[in-house]
């Protein structure tokens, strides 16, 4: 007679042999994380520069660690080291941040002068890859709803990061992680007017019409496309003859990318629905003029990109008497170099 076999125990001793396996592996990372945190308090510099690139290796290469260093207390020590001029101490204090804020962002968020630390970082980087991980530390953060307002309350953080982009000898990798993390601040409406304040739209539509790089036109067209949802940005927009810049990007002869050309609808609709009277009907009769480019986004955008072309159509309609199905061509009596003055009107 053949007898069953139960597999009930064996299964079960296996999951618990599993257990403490993983238990023992954990306990292992956990007392690791504890002895290199500990060494960034040692008073020989070689030490501590050991265990700065160790945490970073280890937070880049085990996503468990992260919390594991956070839970160890690295972080207050991280955020000093950011103050040193080595460039080494640096690259991997900050870089280990980065790593971590992926996984465990409250605990950088409830360190005190984290963000003071790390602003210090961009206005002050011993080389270009440490404010690259700063401002990728910050973009991360950003990803927080409620963190926008307090990361956009520290102006000189804003600064630093409007600097980067203005400034023409900053490393490429710097400008679009500093694109990024104002892309962040941006998504926080009260925010806008102080980016806007502090200089950011001559800068970013500089890199649009000078810098050429189609991730950096994208980045920047998005952070632009953010601000335009402002009232702050009437003006602003005015003074670098911004909405004629949209709409040349929006110029099917022009052939920008289909990100770029989406947000320059979004930041068309953003001028029309948030700005003053006055400049919303200057918007509409500027976008006119690329009806064909907008009903390209129409057609061929995102799902998302589809419906802002298609609102902005209708507003465009709606101020010129015209449906999307007429011919439409457009007026350039006024037109000056391709482009209109602000008081300018279409007939």
């Amino acid at each position: 007679m053949i007898e069953r076999c139960d597999f009930t125990d064996f299964s079960a001793s296996e999951e618990e042999q599993r257990l403490r396996i993983v238990t023992n592996s954990m306990e292992v990372k956990r007392r690791t994380a504890k002895t290199l945190v500990g060494k960034l308090s040692s008073v020989s510099e070689q030490t501590r520069t050991e265990s700065l690139c160790e945490l970073r290796l280890m937070s880049k290469n085990d996503p468990e660690t992260r919390t594991l260093i956070a839970e160890a207390g690295a972080i207050p020590y991280l955020s000093e080291i950011l103050y040193s001029p080595s460039a080494i101490a640096q690259e991997n204090a900050t870089a280990t941040l980065l790593n971590i804020s992926i996984s465990s962002r409250e605990p950088l968020m409830s360190t005190r002068g984290l963000l003071d630390a790390l602003s210090h970082a961009l206005r002050n980087p011993a080389s270009p890859s440490t404010a690259q991980s700063a401002a990728a530390t910050l973009f991360s953060l950003l990803t927080v709803d409620t963190y926008r307002p307090i990361i956009g309350s520290k102006r000189d953080i804003l600064y630093a990061l409007i600097d980067i982009i203005r400034n023409p000898n900053s490393h490429p990798r710097s400008i679009k992680d500093a694109l990024k993390a104002l892309f962040g601040i941006s998504l926080y409406p009260l925010n806008r007017a102080t980016v806007i304040e502090l200089g950011a739209v001559p800068a970013l539509f500089s890199l649009v019409v000078k810098d050429g790089r189609l991730g950096v036109v994208e980045d920047a067209t998005a952070v632009i496309a953010q601000l335009a949802g402002c009232e702050e940005a009437g003006d602003a927009f005015r003074k670098v003859s911004g909405v004629g810049v949209l709409v040349d990007l929006l110029d099917l002869s022009t052939g920008s990318s289909a990100r770029t050309k989406e947000n320059a609808v979004s930041g068309l609709l953003n001028m029309v629905q948030c700005g003053k009277k006055d400049v919303g009907e200057y918007v509409k009769e500027m976008a006119y003029i690329v009806c064909n480019g907008i009903s390209d986004v129409a057609d061929n955008g995102s799902s998302k990109g589809k419906n802002k072309a298609n609102e902005l159509l209708k507003l465009i309609d709606g101020a010129s008497g015209m449906s999307r199905s007429q011919e439409m061509q457009p007026d350039t009596e006024n037109l000056e170099n391709g482009r209109w003055s602000w008081s300018n009107s279409s007939s």
